[in-house]
């Protein structure tokens, strides 16, 4: 993995495309390797939410209760089977293992589960069950009621944590060495944003009740359209695998240091690995300063959402309509992150300090949120009815507008800046915590964050029933979250402004315990003070 680092790109060169021509074989296949797998994931993130949301009896309540109850035991499962797949097979292997595991099911989905979703479907228990239970409990009821549409959401969930966040990042660390990550890195979030927008095209496309009638796509417009993502969804896994198998042979099999790391690398316990890094980040403050900037973003996140798709189903009842919708806003989002990650972010991360950079996600979502939430309550309230309906909107429409509006400024500013200020906060860590501490923050900070605003939503649907009665609540929860993740920002700016100003590393040990290195230049030589 030899690389001339020496080599300057001129100003243009370095901001679009700061790759050496002899790189190009190397790079370019991983940079379609991941756009392909994003593609996967827009394509079946959009197909989840219709799928769900949509189902009879159920609605945007059901996902805090499928995110708490079903999707976190499934992901320590698959955690513990990818421990085992690691200890006896090659990474490789484990790869294909997965990937072909996923798209089995998805197969199996389409050809067997949603076409016999009348007789496998308990809905007369369901219902009876119903009439027992409080109204609070009807998400849960709906995962009872619609078990196989909840497997299938959880597959596609767990999509990017497995294929995308462990497999896919844990090859490319392989692949890619440390200063080769700074140029190559940004240029594959490009191929993120590109198979967005082309997942968003799609699920447009195949939203549109063009097939009519019974067919050997489904006997139903939302069955026809699920039959043809799959199809999409299993094409696009095909060529994934094939070119994955392409890379090994014609770029790893045919360098001698690649060919060797790879041969003699031996995957060593996750859980054990993750106990590890678990207890680093609860005594390390530097590190516990940033995991709340990750758990706080997905909390929030997660909360405002399900309000939102909760709208998006009283606008769009129906799955097709559902899906196209939500297609449209992953094509906006993606179009949107990358005008910003070329012309924008760089140029603001570089002009502002790092404080102010990673204070505008929370800013956003503030601002947007509390414009949406507005919304709401001025609906409760009937004080916008008749004047919305004369200019041809409804209330609802324009809730769902200022939702739309709000997720996607916010998914913008965690494409760009959240994620660049995020990574820019291990730079000044030493490698052994960088490691430790991405590993940790990266796989358990954005599940606690998902997981924690899924039993905190759940909570309030239990005691007030709804989502409409809950609202109040979950913004009163939502400003305090934003009030600490703005001063997590604050403490963790100062610290690393001060480290960065005077060229500091801070050396985390396994116990947590911090030192900061401090090269101070004096002449020609180096004063060096350990805090």
């Amino acid at each position: 993995m030899t690389t001339q680092h020496s080599i300057v790109f001129g100003k243009l060169r370095s901001f679009l495309w700061p790759i050496r021509q002899q790189e190009i074989k190397k790079f370019f296949p991983l940079f379609l390797l991941y756009t392909l797998i994003c593609f996967n994931y827009s394509l079946l993130k959009a197909a989840k939410d219709a799928l769900i949301i949509t189902a009879p009896g159920s609605g945007a309540a059901a996902i805090p209760f499928i995110k708490v109850w079903v999707i976190v035991p499934v992901a320590i499962l698959v955690l513990y089977l990818l421990t085992q797949l690691f200890h006896r097979f090659s990474q490789e292997k484990v790869f294909y293992i997965m990937i072909g595991g996923f798209l089995a099911f998805f197969l199996s989905f389409a050809l067997i589960l949603y076409p016999l979703r009348h007789l496998i479907h308990p809905y007369h228990l369901a219902d009876r069950l119903q009439e027992f239970l409080p109204v609070g409990f009807s998400g849960l009821v709906a995962i009872f009621r619609n078990w196989s549409f909840v497997l299938f959401y959880v597959m596609a969930d767990l999509w990017s944590s497995v294929i995308m966040s462990v497999l896919f990042w844990g090859f490319a660390s392989g692949v890619v060495d440390i200063e080769d990550a700074k140029r190559f890195y940004g240029i594959l979030g490009v191929g993120a944003n590109i198979g967005t927008i082309l997942a968003g095209q799609i699920s447009v496309i195949l939203s549109g009740n063009f097939l009519r009638t019974s067919s050997i796509f489904g006997e139903d417009c939302w069955g026809q359209s699920l039959s043809l993502m799959t199809a999409v969804v299993l094409v696009v896994g095909g060529m994934t695998i094939v070119l994955f198998r392409w890379y090994h042979v014609k770029v790893i099999y045919q360098d001698s240091e690649l060919k060797s790391s790879f041969a003699h690398h031996k995957n060593k316990s996750v859980k054990t690995k993750l106990r590890k890094n678990f207890s680093l980040l609860k005594r390390s403050k530097y590190l516990v300063s940033l995991s709340v900037l990750v758990i706080s973003f997905n909390i929030v996140m997660n909360m405002i959402e399900i309000i939102w798709k909760d709208r998006i189903k009283m606008l769009y009842p129906h799955p097709n309509d559902f899906n196209g919708y939500m297609g449209k806003v992953l094509m906006a989002t993606g179009i949107l992150s990358t005008l910003i990650g070329f012309f924008v972010c760089g140029n603001m991360i570089r002009r502002l300090k790092w404080t102010l950079s990673a204070l505008i996600t929370p800013v956003t979502i503030l601002i947007t949120g509390s414009l949406f939430f507005g919304m709401i309550f001025l609906q409760d309230i009937g004080y916008l009815s008749t004047q919305i309906i004369i200019f041809g909107f409804s209330p609802l429409m324009l809730e769902v507008l200022f939702g739309t509006i709000q997720n996607i400024l916010s998914r913008t500013c965690k494409f760009t800046l959240f994620d660049a200020t995020k990574e820019m906060a291990f730079i000044p860590l030493n490698i052994r915590a960088r490691m430790k501490g991405k590993a940790a923050i990266d796989g358990l900070g954005s599940r606690l964050g998902k997981s924690g605003g899924s039993v905190i939503h759940q909570g309030f649907l239990m005691v007030f029933g709804t989502l409409s009665l809950a609202t109040p609540f979950v913004v009163v929860f939502v400003s305090v979250v934003i009030s600490v993740w703005g001063v997590s920002i604050y403490s963790l700016g100062r610290r690393f402004e001060m480290l960065t100003s005077q060229k500091g590393t801070l050396e985390i040990d396994d116990l947590g315990r911090e030192s900061a290195i401090f090269q101070t230049q004096r002449g020609k030589g180096a004063h060096t003070t350990v805090s």
